[in-house]
């Protein structure tokens, strides 16, 4: 398997949950670190939906957009990606959310090929909501 999502500087094991059939559960999470939880699954919904200009404008940071080209480049990146990830099952593990409530680090967990491999994801908040900014 070629390794996604490298463009996006993001681990393979966060952003290959798009392609899973099952979503994210948020229910073990509250308040903020539930909406960070929330992020990861929008992003798998989004992704599964083939909705690459719903994951940049919805999903990422306007920094990791801009680094793929802005919104073009972006959802051209997000297309190519996808269509190299395998179905992996993936789960939130944990939700770190910094003491200025503006960043924070998810903890995922996946398998692939039969081993677990737990990934941090950053995550920022703009304009009140949670976006993907890159590994954490």
């Amino acid at each position: 398997m070629r390794r996604p999502f490298a463009l996006l500087g993001l681990p393979l094991s966060t952003l290959a949950l798009a392609a899973c059939g099952t979503t994210v559960s948020t229910s073990a999470f509250k308040g903020p670190s539930r909406e960070v939880a929330q992020t990861i699954s929008n992003l798998q919904a989004d992704a599964t939906a083939g909705e690459q200009s719903k994951v940049c404008a919805d999903d990422l940071s306007a920094a990791l957009v801009t680094k793929l080209g802005g919104k073009k480049g972006c959802e051209a990146a997000i297309k190519s990606q996808l269509a190299q990830v395998d179905s992996l099952e993936t789960s939130v593990e944990s939700v770190k959310i910094a003491a200025s409530g503006a960043t924070a680090t998810a903890t995922v967990k996946s398998i692939h090929e039969g081993k677990s491999r737990p990934s941090g994801v950053s995550l920022v908040k703009e304009a009140g909501k949670w976006k993907l900014s890159g590994a954490g």
